[in-house]
């Protein structure tokens, strides 16, 4: 089966991007797997939750239902304390670590055109979903890249890239998420995906000094 070619480090964003895109039988041999390769279950239960963020509650409550058939029992964290202020703070670090020096104009351009968008975007995006325990933050831009490649959100998945990198991802690990797409017969998102790496690897490029010596 397809998933038999996808090494363990790589399941996760696949597995969201088949959930997200509704390739359910590819989306049950990758549960499987997982599964087999002891992949843990809170990791796999925080990927597919953060989904909604991209594709809504039904997506993520679809997916998720499936994902309790193979993973019955797992470690569910306790209730949190939903204070929004925790949240806000959590959320505008976390941004910054994806945006860098870029944050307060993301939050600017937002802001022009829905005041209520550029709120949620830090609190709700980066504070109460992407600030939750049992991934990392670098694990889930892993899993949100492929999302957005796959469902070919050009603009931010040039900035998911771009703030993976700054957290330190390998550019070869990148390639490759994007490259499995093509396991879900995502052909066309593979290459929307791979040029968009290539794109901003060649605008960091020209923006090193060091580069331009050599």
């Amino acid at each position: 089966m397809i998933n038999k070619k996808i090494d363990k480090k790589f399941i996760l964003p696949i597995i969201c991007s088949a959930a997200i895109l509704r390739k359910e039988k590819v989306f049950r041999a990758l549960l499987i797997d997982a599964k087999m390769k002891k992949i843990s279950a809170n990791k796999i239960y925080e990927a597919l939750l953060q989904n909604y963020l991209f594709a809504g509650y039904p997506s993520a409550l679809i997916s998720l239902r499936i994902f309790k058939e193979y993973f019955v029992r797992y470690d569910n964290l306790p209730t949190e304390d939903f204070n929004l202020y925790h949240y806000q703070k959590l959320g505008e670090q976390n941004c910054r670590k994806i945006y860098g020096d870029k944050f307060e104009k993301l939050i600017s351009n937002v802001s022009s055109f829905s005041p209520e968008m550029s709120k949620w975007l830090v609190l709700e995006g980066y504070g109460k979903v992407l600030g939750r325990k049992n991934l990392s933050l670098i694990e889930r831009e892993y899993c949100i890249i492929s999302v957005l490649a796959a469902l070919k959100f050009e603009d931010q998945l040039y900035s998911h890239i771009n703030g993976a990198i700054r957290l330190g991802a390998p550019e070869k690990f990148i390639k490759e998420i994007i490259s499995n797409l093509k396991f879900l017969q995502e052909r066309k998102s593979v290459k929307l995906g791979l040029k968009v790496l290539d794109k901003l690897l060649r605008k960091r490029a020209g923006d090193n000094p060091a580069h331009k010596k050599n």
